[in-house]
């Protein structure tokens, strides 16, 4: 890693130095969590929760034990990190974090010029921490930003909410609605009558729709998605099945072993070796989206009119239009 005290530095450093680039992320990753947990001084907490405000929240910790504890309870977009604070004794707990949560990308901040700060950063990127943000300018502050958004918009629900769009392009704004929802939705919603609940209709409604397009039920659509995000959180191997059960609201690990084996026919052990989260994605795609592409691109499964209204009784119910009469000339009927 290249010294603080050169003019060289970059604000934001990856190892191998790598520049940070803006994303263009759809409008619904707007929705996505972006929470970061923090190691920072008191100065550097209230600057980075100003720079937060509107798009990330933050938590903030006195101990790595804390920060750990996080990681495993709840969704955490970042971690910071502050080379000012970081000393010699807490390299195996950040070695750790790191090691068992790779998919949580970890931030070194730098803010200050002390004399040890060369020896902290080394110490930091020889832990694994792969990133830098010099905030010693009021630029690396908007780097950080940058960071965060660019991070929410590689979570494996964003990626999902961009494949299924691109290979649903020209389908109704109610059918891409309802695959946002199962990416944007909370872990608590768990049924598919939340599901309609939260998009709008009534439950009964929502899933007659599916069975007369010939499409595969919605509760299908929502289990399938709920993999995909068990797949990715045990891409850290800091999760166990138990802790990924809870996180997820099953009712127990039980029932998400259950889950496993009806939706895969393998066990969960086995669903953690051979799928990652994008491949769990993939295989969404290959059995619910693109076999009925022609029929989801047509679907409109968030309608307000209900069906059983045809469109002549909503003409019926319309007023009627006034069309000027014509004057014509009388015929008489008598030869």
């Amino acid at each position: 890693m290249t010294s603080p005290s050169t003019s060289s530095l970059a604000r934001v450093t990856v190892y191998p130095i790598q520049p940070v680039a803006s994303l263009d992320i759809p409008p619904a990753d707007t929705a996505l969590p972006r929470a970061i947990v923090t190691f920072l001084t008191p100065a550097e907490r209230q600057r980075v929760d100003a720079l937060g405000q509107g798009s990330y929240t933050t938590v903030h910790r006195e101990s790595f034990d804390e920060m750990m504890r996080d990681l495993r309870t709840k969704p955490v977009s970042a971690i910071l990190v502050s080379v000012s604070r970081y000393q010699q004794h807490h390299a195996n707990l950040v070695a750790r974090m790191v090691r068992e949560f790779p998919r949580v990308p970890a931030v070194a901040l730098l803010t200050g010029n002390e004399a040890r700060s060369t020896q902290s950063l080394l110490a930091l990127g020889q832990q694994g921490v792969q990133t830098l943000v010099d905030a010693r300018d009021p630029a690396g502050w908007r780097d950080l930003r940058q960071f965060v958004n660019r991070e929410v918009s590689s979570t494996i629900e964003a990626i999902a909410m961009r494949r299924i769009r691109a290979d649903l392009v020209g389908a109704n704004d109610d059918c891409l609605r309802f695959f946002d929802e199962l990416f944007l939705a909370p872990s608590s919603l768990t049924t598919v009558r939340q599901l309609a609940r939260r998009l709008g209709v009534v439950p009964t409604t929502f899933m007659s729709r599916f069975f007369r397009a010939g499409i595969p039920a919605p509760k299908k659509y929502l289990a399938t998605a709920r993999l995909v995000r068990a797949a990715r959180l045990l891409e850290n191997p800091g999760y166990s099945l138990t802790q990924v059960a809870f996180l997820l609201e099953y009712s127990s690990p039980q029932s998400f072993s259950r889950h496993v084996m009806h939706s895969l026919q393998c066990g969960a052990a086995e669903f953690r070796k051979a799928y990652s989260g994008e491949v769990m994605l993939e295989h969404m795609r290959q059995r619910l989206i693109l076999p009925f592409q022609p029929q989801l691109i047509a679907f409109v499964p968030v309608e307000v009119t209900p069906q059983w209204i045809s469109r002549p009784a909503l003409a019926a119910l319309s007023p009627p239009v006034m069309v000027p009469s014509v004057s014509r000339p009388l015929v008489s009927a008598a030869v």
